[in-house]
């Protein structure tokens, strides 16, 4: 549960360049793991026992706001908002500098997108980048065809624009199959260890250890 200063028209006593960074860390936030809130970086949270349970902070600064909601729709947690009020004309409302801490948190984001959506970061913009290269060849293959001159710079253009695009897209369709394998790898873990769990209970319950049950010897 998110307090959002946003919610039912609130709002109005936050100051415009403070609500300008906040709504891009939003769309980020939306962009990287599909997340659509009103308020984001709201730290003002309280937090189911599943979620507590599932929960795993690795970020120390203030961008773990935008990695809990990321882990929430990882886990297929319920997120939801309730309005809250918050005031700015006090001495010391923030601990961090606005600006500083946007661009910090926009930075991690995008970092994020690398491995959440590699099709978008990657594959997408290359797919634009050949596309383009690829326009510029057939240009200068109907210029050379009617007996113009090639130009030089537009050739080099067109050569990297072609690489560097066709570079991307594949690094974009590698990754986003590396993720999905991972993605799949930590559901059958998360799959396997309740059954674990469930089976060393029983062999605890029924006085046998783990060990003899996996058939080791006793020292």
């Amino acid at each position: 549960m998110i307090g959002s200063r946003f919610c039912n028209g609130n709002g109005s006593e936050i100051p415009a360049y403070r609500k300008v960074g906040m709504k891009v860390l939003d769309i980020a936030t939306y962009l990287v793991g599909g997340i659509k809130v009103t308020d984001s970086q709201s730290g003002f949270r309280a937090y189911g026992r599943r979620a507590i349970d599932c929960i795993r902070i690795d970020n120390q600064w203030m961008s773990a706001g935008s990695e809990i909601l990321l882990q929430a729709k990882d886990n297929r947690l319920k997120v939801e908002e309730v309005d809250i009020h918050c005031r700015y004309d006090v001495q010391r409302a923030s601990t961090e500098h606005p600006v500083s801490h946007g661009v910090k948190i926009l930075l991690i984001l995008l970092q994020d997108m690398e491995l959440r959506r590699p099709l978008y970061y990657f594959t997408l913009p290359g797919t634009v980048l050949a596309a383009v290269g690829i326009g510029i060849g057939l240009e200068l293959l109907r210029v050379f065809y009617h007996g113009g001159q090639l130009s030089y710079g537009l050739t080099l253009l067109m050569i990297l624009l072609t690489l560097v695009g066709s570079f991307m897209a594949f690094t974009g369709i590698i990754l986003h199959a590396i993720s999905r394998l991972i993605d799949q790898s930590i559901r059958k873990l998360e799959i396997e260890r309740p059954r674990k769990t469930r089976a060393e209970s029983v062999q605890v319950q029924a006085g046998v250890s783990p060990g003899q049950m996996r058939g080791d010897k006793a020292t």
